[in-house]
């Protein structure tokens, strides 16, 4: 579907697998519990301007889903399965995605993730607990984020925008920050084993705790 506008549809448990929408609007609608698998989502709203709701995926089914280009702010994911999901230049401020999964369990000691989050605007979003370990989630703006408790480790968080409480509330070990501002980031009270990093950054690093380094 492309140019369509939806006021206030529930979708709710419907199967919309491999659904394909281009330029529409979802105006209060709802898809909660909705098998919404490998549906793909192209430069769509699903905020109404001025109004204090706004869509809802709670327990929806979103793998492999795409959303590219869509405005998604203040929008509910709480409980989906997001497994595979693609989030590209989305703005996603003020989203919740309280107890909503990016990993498979494949028992109790193995499990993997999978999800992209690239050049988003993260802003105030909900992730706390979340598993997003190993995955793509580069040139994001995480300011002011809920990342408590989260696990982002070995994750290509490179070119992103972090708070500088950010940094004590996850798990980094062997992520990518290349590119990312480190303010606030203190390696004596912060595991970051196995980080990337830049050149100027190391410097930066450093000089927050007083070391001045120069060019030989």
């Amino acid at each position: 579907m492309k140019n369509e506008i939806f006021e206030h549809v529930d979708f709710s448990g419907q199967d919309l697998s491999g659904q394909y929408y281009s330029h529409c609007q979802f105006l209060g609608c709802r898809f909660d519990r909705c098998d919404l698998t490998d549906a793909i989502f192209e430069h769509c709203s699903f905020v109404e301007p001025g109004a204090e709701g706004a869509c809802s995926f709670s327990f929806s089914k979103l793998a492999d889903a795409r959303f590219e280009h869509c405005k998604m702010a203040m929008v509910n994911f709480k409980g989906a399965d997001c497994l595979g999901v693609v989030f590209n230049q989305c703005d996603l401020k003020g989203a919740d995605f309280s107890q909503a999964s990016f990993s498979n369990q494949i028992n109790h000691k193995t499990f993997f993730c999978s999800a992209v989050f690239t050049d988003c605007n993260l802003s105030y979003v909900n992730l706390s607990r979340a598993r997003l370990e190993d995955c793509k989630l580069s040139g994001n703006r995480w300011t002011e984020a809920n990342l408590s408790g989260a696990s982002l480790q070995g994750s290509d968080l490179s070119r992103g925008e972090f708070s500088p409480e950010s940094w004590y509330q996850c798990q980094l070990q062997n992520a990518d920050l290349r590119h990312c501002d480190l303010v606030g980031l203190d390696i004596r009270r912060v595991d970051v084993t196995g980080i990337k990093i830049t050149q100027w950054q190391q410097h930066e690093l450093l000089a927050q705790l007083g070391i001045e380094v120069e060019a030989d």
